[in-house]
């Protein structure tokens, strides 16, 4: 019979002895399954603003909602959803983003915990630029110089074309009009190219991104060259048209809309950088219709607003609402993107003969993009050269 000191003894020595015995490693937890995203049925990464989601429909809902998007259904508002067609219709898939339950206040209260989180450092913030925003900002701003001369490097010169009364369409001047459109188009091409990280993306996402913001940075450009006290805008090539002869050259029933946001980028008074980071975010945007990538689209679009953000406000110490200003011309732009693509489909009935290629693959086909983003960035010109629509045009020659 053992006497209890000798049991505890035992049971010490066989307590020892196990502890000495390597043990085999515990299985680890199996994965957790989370059921299919209930917006799109792909694969899902979690639960996300309060259902299951995948990344891609996670991004899409905050997007949305962080920047009030307003989108709008092509057929009948009953697109089908699916890993496959989610970025055909923006109006659906957000539509089917509440239907399954996403909460707007999540994305909100999310935001706000971040802001909290951040607060401290914003206080006495000196919008100091890192190197590479420095950097980033030196080539976007080159790249849109290069590009695009500003008025005082162009030699104006003027037509007495149609200049005192509206016509339907005057044809010399949509000649010329159409011919400096083409070359312009061109030139947003080479910019795109220049953007760091623009080629970095899926020729397709190139194409769809070039598609959608080609017009809308084409009217900025335009409406940078606005002389108020002539009421006049200015081409590449010099050519200096009124408003009547704009409306003659085919901007119709679009002529006054452009006028009209050519004087509101007036007391912006933004410079060429400006122009040209407001260009890349323009461009490089994440919300574009059938995007393969959109989450890699907005984390290239995230530095140029950050830049841009710094830079007007280091520029313009006492006018902090010159930023936010800034990019609410991008809805506005949009707009009157819209509006010029409904003209072009009426301009077409109005010329003798078809509209130029380019022009009419920007408004309706993206492949003839194709070409020219699978080609390296042209050779650098000076910009009065660069952009202009022949060196054999004299400042005499009319339209």
């Amino acid at each position: 019979m053992l006497s209890p000191v000798s049991s505890t003894a035992v049971e010490t020595q066989s307590t020892s002895s196990e502890e000495m015995v390597p043990s085999s490693p515990s299985p680890p937890p199996p994965p957790r399954v989370y059921k299919p995203c209930f917006v799109c049925n792909d694969k899902s990464s979690g639960y996300h603003y309060g259902v299951s989601s995948c990344e891609g429909c996670k991004g899409f809902f905050r997007r949305s909602i962080q920047k009030n998007m307003v989108y709008t259904c092509h057929r009948d508002k009953n697109c089908q959803i699916n890993k496959v067609t989610r970025n055909r219709c923006q109006y659906c898939r957000l539509q089917k983003c509440f239907e399954v339950g996403m909460s707007k206040e999540a994305v909100r209260n999310d935001r706000n915990k971040k802001k909290k989180e951040v607060k401290e450092e914003a206080v006495g913030d000196s919008y100091e630029l890192t190197p590479e925003l420095e950097e980033l900002i030196q080539k976007v701003s080159k790249a849109h110089q290069e590009t695009f001369p500003s008025l005082c490097q162009l030699g104006k010169y003027t037509t007495n074309s149609s200049a005192d009364h509206r016509v339907q369409l005057d044809l010399g001047l949509w000649d010329k009009f159409s011919e400096l459109a083409t070359k312009c188009i061109i030139k947003i091409v080479e910019f795109a190219k220049r953007l760091p990280g623009f080629t970095s993306l899926s020729i397709a996402d190139q194409i769809t991104l070039l598609k959608a913001a080609c017009l809308d940075i084409l009217m900025l450009r335009i409406c940078t060259r606005y002389t108020p006290e002539q009421d006049t805008m200015t081409f590449s090539d010099g050519l200096t048209l009124n408003r009547t002869q704009m409306h003659n050259a085919g901007f119709g029933p679009l002529t006054d809309l452009v006028f009209a946001f050519a004087g509101q980028l007036l007391p912006l008074e933004m410079d060429d950088t400006e122009t040209g980071l407001l260009s890349a975010i323009c461009l490089i945007c994440g919300d574009r219709m059938d995007l393969e990538e959109p989450e890699k689209v907005d984390k290239l679009q995230e530095p140029l607003l950050e830049a841009l953000k710094i830079y007007a406000r280091r520029r313009r110490p006492n006018k902090p609402y010159m930023f936010p200003r800034m990019l609410m011309k991008i809805t506005d732009l949009r707009g009157i993107s819209t509006k010029g693509a409904e003209r072009a489909i009426t301009l077409k009935m109005e010329i003798p003969g078809p509209m130029p290629p380019l022009i009419q693959e920007m408004l309706e086909n993206p492949e003839m993009f194709e070409d020219d983003v699978s080609q390296p960035p042209a050779a650098t010109e000076p910009p009065h050269a660069a952009d202009s629509p022949g060196g054999d045009h004299s400042p005499e020659e009319t339209p």
